[in-house]
């Protein structure tokens, strides 16, 4: 008896979104060090702080840069930390880990050729190693519904319905 895998037959198409992940470490960085008590930024001693820190640490990095105390920071100051990680850090965010994986993908999935997909049935590729963010899912299933006829969640032998062009 002849073994006919079914599923290489049929034409679905998987998108993995942990493709779009270059592999990269993600750092978080918390500015509250650089301030005066953890609370007050006083301009001197933060960009003394600034100018003082280790930013080579950060290199080949992907970089979340938040405040982890409720202290009121000015616009100047996240600009002045991403000056020092721009030529630095393969990607900065502002928020936590989460954030940054949030904006990475975003970038990534709103620059992606979507004509690979056209009129085809596709399966969104899920329980994978890396934590790809519920909005990534969400944006990918917004632009896959322009163009594939329909779309699934899960692997190819076992997916779960997602949507389905109208006839």
């Amino acid at each position: 008896m002849k073994i006919i895998n079914r599923v290489a037959r049929s034409g679905i198409l998987t998108f993995d979104l942990e493709a779009f992940w270059d592999g990269g470490q993600i750092v978080e960085l918390d500015i509250e060090p650089f301030l005066f008590g953890g609370l007050v930024l006083r301009e001197k001693e933060y960009r003394a702080h600034v100018a003082g820190h280790r930013w080579e640490s950060y290199d080949d990095s992907h970089v979340a840069v938040f405040c982890s105390t409720e202290a009121i920071i000015p616009t100047w100051a996240w600009m002045l930390i991403g000056s020092k990680l721009r030529d630095r850090a393969r990607s900065v965010s502002y928020g936590r880990r989460a954030d940054l994986l949030r904006d990475w993908y975003t970038r990534a999935l709103t620059t992606h050729d979507w004509t690979k997909y056209s009129d085809r049935i596709v399966v969104i590729k899920g329980c994978g190693a890396l934590a790809v963010p519920p909005s990534a899912y969400l944006a990918a299933t917004l632009a896959l519904q322009g163009v594939a006829r329909k779309m699934m969640y899960g692997e190819a032998c076992s997916s779960v319905p997602v949507w389905r062009h109208p006839k």
